[in-house]
């Protein structure tokens, strides 16, 4: 990936732009509307939303006010988790799209496999929720549909009842948190992997080795992570509200990382947490 008009192309044809703009905890105000725009006058054009980070409002009016065409702006959003189910799951959509002021999704994601409302019966809620979403893309209402947080044993159960293949799988991954299992899971699979949290969390700053490789780089430990990222074969969803990390964050195309120090990076396991076991989530 050599810029932010890059794209990773999804199994069904569709191109995706190889970064992404991150809005979980952006808040629903002035504020997250300044920097969807600023990531959008940065080069974004990938932005992702979810009904549970309650923020589509202004990211919709962020779109807008960028001036930006609207086929011109990849948009993802995800299903709230206690919203599976086939009827529960188009409502929910129709309010996504009321919500971004848009006719449709280039993406849209089942948030959790295994929420709590649907514990006992998981796997049922997954084959009729995944029944709404292809039908949303058969009516073209949806670009592309896809998996975030969900494991092996889910994606199995899933490919029991459904009739279109999965496209993303969105999960966590960044330094010291691969999931190397999983992602050759999906690569097997043809599904493409997003990384949430690509800068793991605020521990990552103070770890020594990335300490270390900020100064060989000449470059900020978010550029390291998401450049590792890129060079993973992951596609990178990086967040922040100031304007000037979210252009930094832009900026990582014009070094390489050595497979000495990726390596080294991949192997800091537990350095800025880890993944959540998603049957075990409590929401």
């Amino acid at each position: 990936m050599k810029s932010l008009n890059d794209c990773f192309k999804l199994n069904n044809g569709v191109e995706i732009p190889c970064i992404g703009f991150g809005t979980w905890q952006m808040p629903d105000d002035e504020s997250g509307v300044d920097a969807v725009v600023c990531a959008l006058e940065t080069g974004y054009r990938h932005i992702d939303t979810a009904e549970g980070y309650q923020n589509e409002k202004s990211v919709g009016i962020a779109i807008k006010k960028s001036g930006i065409p609207r086929e011109k702006i990849f948009i993802t959003s995800k299903l709230k988790n206690d919203f599976h189910g086939y009827e529960s799951t188009l409502a929910a959509f129709d309010e996504t799209l009321k919500n971004l002021d848009t006719d449709y999704l280039d993406l849209f994601l089942i948030h959790w496999p295994n929420p709590m409302k649907f514990r006992n019966c998981w796997q049922d809620a997954n084959a009729a929720t995944w029944k709404a979403f292809e039908e949303l893309y058969r009516a073209k209402k949806i670009r592309a549909i896809g998996l975030s947080n969900f494991g092996e044993k889910h994606i199995n159960e899933l490919m029991k009842t459904a009739e279109i293949a999965p496209m993303v799988n969105q999960i966590r991954l960044c330094p010291g948190d691969t999931q190397d299992e999983l992602v050759k899971f999906c690569r097997e699979k043809d599904i493409v992997l997003e990384a949430y949290s690509p800068l793991g969390t605020g521990k990552i700053f103070a770890v020594p080795e990335m300490v270390k490789l900020s100064e060989k780089y000449n470059r900020s430990i978010a550029q390291i992570c998401i450049r590792w990222s890129l060079q993973r074969g992951y596609l990178p969803l990086p967040k922040s509200v100031t304007k000037e990390r979210i252009k930094e964050n832009a900026n990582v195309f014009d070094f390489t990382l050595s497979d000495e120090d990726a390596a080294l990076i991949a192997g800091l396991t537990g350095c800025a947490g880890e993944h959540r076991d998603p049957d075990n989530t409590p929401f």
